[in-house]
């Protein structure tokens, strides 16, 4: 069985005609409403005849990863294969669902997740504010969870197989606007492969409620959070490797050169005599070195992003 969760939250008016385009590859849609003060579940049970909905209620907000969760843990129960997520404020187009199923069904990913970044003409539609945030969450979220061959982190439009969502720790994930974000460092750390899924952006003047000074204080540690959790479980605790090498040799060189070189100038500023061109060298040249490594290490990380799915495994 293939699902569908919708979270919804103040999206009364479009969630209709969102349930109306959803084809026939969806044999399930699960309409989480996530504490809506517009009543949208129920608006969704008095007037929606489609028998595959089925409306779930959390007795309180959780957000959109809290609503998705609800979701997720009841198309598990009921037995679903691969389970879709789009949002219900018209801003998805059902018609893609094909589409992010694909990479799935045809054995290449565990996850698919939309892009707007692929088809440049349609990026005239995006607010400027949000193309310069996305870029820039892009880079910073390739660094963090592991995925350097995926654009456009905060796209919630996705598709995921149950057998890579078994292996999540649901109860963890970020239940806020971080879900995305949190959902691609979680799959990094069961080796789950990600696709990309080119897709139009669209927005018709609806109000996100996600703000750029939220993010801005917020999401810079959760990101820093996740690195270091990436890092330490890929690169010691799970395996050790050339890039754990690389990495601890490149830090202790870094830090042996500078360590080294503010002493001996620290000595040289008491003792009222510069350093000489040997010792700027024996300092600088473990920090330049350091620093190759680090590179190399980020080199190796690029080069190990997940390729082999896990579900086919599990079959």
């Amino acid at each position: 069985m293939i699902a569908a969760v919708v979270p919804c939250f103040r999206v009364k008016e479009k969630i209709l005609d969102v349930l109306a385009g959803i084809g026939p590859s969806i044999e399930r849609i699960y309409v989480v409403d996530d504490r809506c003060p517009d009543g949208t579940g129920a608006h969704v049970q008095e007037s929606c005849r489609d028998p595959r909905v089925k409306v779930l209620f959390n007795p309180e907000n959780r957000g959109v990863g809290g609503a998705m969760v609800t979701g997720y843990r009841a198309a598990i129960k009921d037995g679903a294969s691969i389970v879709v997520k789009l949002d219900g404020d018209g801003q998805m187009d059902p018609r893609l669902i094909p589409k992010f199923l694909k990479p799935i069904l045809d054995g290449k990913a565990d996850y698919a997740k939309g892009n707007r970044f692929f088809v440049l003409e349609s990026l005239k539609s995006m607010p400027l504010a949000r193309l310069f945030g996305n870029a820039v969450l892009s880079f910073v979220n390739k660094l963090a969870s592991g995925y350097w061959n995926v654009m456009d982190p905060t796209n919630g439009y996705t598709a995921i197989h149950v057998s890579a969502l078994k292996l999540l720790p649901l109860d963890k994930i970020d239940a806020r606007y971080f879900f995305e974000s949190d959902m691609l460092f979680r799959l990094n750390t069961i080796r789950a492969v990600v696709e990309d899924v080119p897709m139009d952006a669209v927005y018709a003047g609806e109000r996100s409620s996600l703000r750029i000074a939220r993010v801005a204080a917020l999401f810079p540690g959760k990101y820093f959070a996740r690195f270091m959790k990436r890092v330490f479980y890929n690169y010691f605790l799970r395996d050790f490797n050339p890039g754990s090498i690389q990495l601890v040799t490149g830090l202790s060189m870094i830090v042996a050169g500078a360590w080294f070189g503010i002493e001996q100038w620290h000595s040289g500023a008491v003792a009222g005599s510069p350093a000489t061109s040997g010792t700027v060298m024996l300092a600088s040249l473990p920090v330049l070195l350091g620093f190759q490594l680090l590179l190399s290490a980020l080199n190796f990380d690029i080069q190990n992003v997940p390729n082999k799915p896990i579900y086919p495994q599990f079959e």
